[in-house]
């Protein structure tokens, strides 16, 4: 069974019930409790590096989280990160610049609504990037976001309320995930 590490820097996926993108509570293990199918493909394990609207992203948190990547990277089949989406473009872009020829895959993730509401993304998008994560055919640092796999240097947010946020501009999808399997093009 894959070993996925899941890292939580906040955002809205993180945030309670009506407090969106200003102060994200629900810690990585609590977001690990709301897609228990995980658990069905591989061993979830969480690491909360941040908390933070990803508004208030900076250079600094990038570091960061290339830095956790890189002391589990052995440890670790995959990786998940749980971020904002008002910047989340931006730090797949910046991850891919600065962990570069990984065979692993370093899939981001977020939603447009919190994971504790009754009708949100966020559920389907955590766990779309689980199956991407594990099938480990697609490596490199990528975003799962409205069933898409996205290259992360080629994703920009095109949409602020819709469920399929995330456009890949001048570049084909690197796939889709569909019925908790990954369809790589």
């Amino acid at each position: 069974m894959k070993k996925i590490l899941m890292l939580g820097t906040g955002g809205t996926i993180a945030c309670k019930r009506g407090e969106y993108g200003l102060k994200p509570l629900i810690s990585s293990d609590e977001l690990l409790s709301y897609v228990p199918d995980a658990a069905q493909f591989c061993q979830a394990d969480s690491l909360q590096i941040l908390n933070i609207d990803s508004t208030n992203m900076q250079p600094k948190h990038w570091l960061t989280m290339a830095e956790a990547i890189e002391a589990h990277y052995e440890e670790y089949d995959g990786f998940v990160i749980c971020h904002g989406t008002d910047t989340l473009a931006y730090t797949a872009s910046a991850l891919s610049y600065l962990i570069q020829r990984t065979s692993k895959p370093i899939v981001l993730t977020g939603s447009q609504k919190p994971i504790n509401m009754d009708i949100t993304d966020s559920k389907t998008n955590l766990l779309d990037s689980f199956v991407c994560a594990c099938d480990g055919r697609i490596p490199g640092v990528q975003i799962v976001f409205g069933g898409a796999v996205i290259l992360g240097t080629r994703a920009r947010k095109t949409y602020s309320k819709s469920f399929g946020a995330f456009s890949s501009i001048n570049y084909p999808v690197l796939g889709v995930v569909q019925d908790n399997c990954l369809v790589p093009y």
